[in-house]
């Protein structure tokens, strides 16, 4: 990666000055705290999001703090949009040095494999693995003409465990995401490219909100948090800060669980 800037100008600028990043639904949620917390630390911020106002509504709040952004609709199951929302980010900032492949969907009618239909199985594969395939395939090459970069892939706590409430295609996608994120880490990692997946806890988000509104559903999901809360999605961002930055320089193909004790307790489900 990028040599990290060092006394004045690193206290000046942050853990990302001289960096630019392309955060994945960069509009709203996990991905919109990222894009202003890593703006905050000295990077140059491409915002893509499906809803091009909410990208521009992200990017636009950064320019307000005095930052650089720039905001691009992006569809992210689809390859030439993904390419154009990596030269978008790449001519407008002269490098891209951070790719975050964050954007995805839970749709509420993702359930158990007999309930669920393939319409359903297929479209969330298509935003949460194929996105991710899409993003590492057209935003390496970009990565490798900037000296090397980092890579945060967005995945889940449930890639590494069962879910308490089934929801097999996001499951099925974000273990995916996992196993895509080591096969990238160890073939680049010779050139100077890091790879690492993000696995968040359930967060705080409009997303997940929506879903827990019944409270039978909620108290499903919140028995199993150690923590007894959801996160917040400022918390998760952290964790993508310290991935994205030089403070994690020998971290690679990690499965960086964020997740509130999760997966390190035993609950069995109802």
């Amino acid at each position: 990666m990028q040599a990290a800037p060092t006394g004045s100008d690193a206290a000046a600028g942050g853990r990302l000055a001289g960096r630019a990043a392309l955060i994945t639904g960069g509009g709203s949620g996990i991905g919109r705290e990222t894009a202003l917390l890593f703006a905050a630390e000295g990077a140059r911020v491409a915002v893509a999001d499906l809803d091009a106002a909410s990208a521009e509504a992200t990017a636009e709040a950064i320019r307000g703090r005095g930052g650089k952004a720039i905001a691009v609709a992006c569809d992210v199951s689809r390859g030439i949009d993904v390419a154009r929302a990596v030269s978008t980010a790449e001519e407008a900032f002269g490098a891209l040095h951070v790719l975050m492949n964050n954007a995805g969907i839970f749709p509420a009618d993702d359930g158990d494999p007999m309930a669920t239909s393939e319409e359903t199985f297929d479209r969330v594969i298509a935003v949460n693995l194929k996105g991710v395939f899409l993003g590492c395939k057209h935003g390496l090459p970009a990565l490798l003409r900037a000296g090397g970069g980092s890579i945060v892939n967005t995945a889940s706590f449930v890639a590494v465990m069962g879910a308490a409430t089934s929801q097999i295609a996001y499951t099925a996608s974000k273990g995916g995401v996992l196993a895509l994120t080591r096969e990238v880490a160890i073939a680049y990692a010779k050139r100077g490219i890091r790879a690492n997946a993000l696995c968040p806890g359930p967060v705080r988000t409009p997303l997940l909100e929506d879903l827990l509104r019944d409270p039978a559903a909620r108290a499903r999901r919140m028995v199993h948090i150690p923590m007894g809360r959801l996160a917040e999605a400022g918390e998760v961002a952290r964790a993508a800060l310290f991935l994205a930055s030089d403070e994690s320089s020998y971290v690679s193909g990690a499965t960086f669980l964020v997740d509130g004790g999760i997966s390190g307790a035993y609950v069995t489900p109802d």
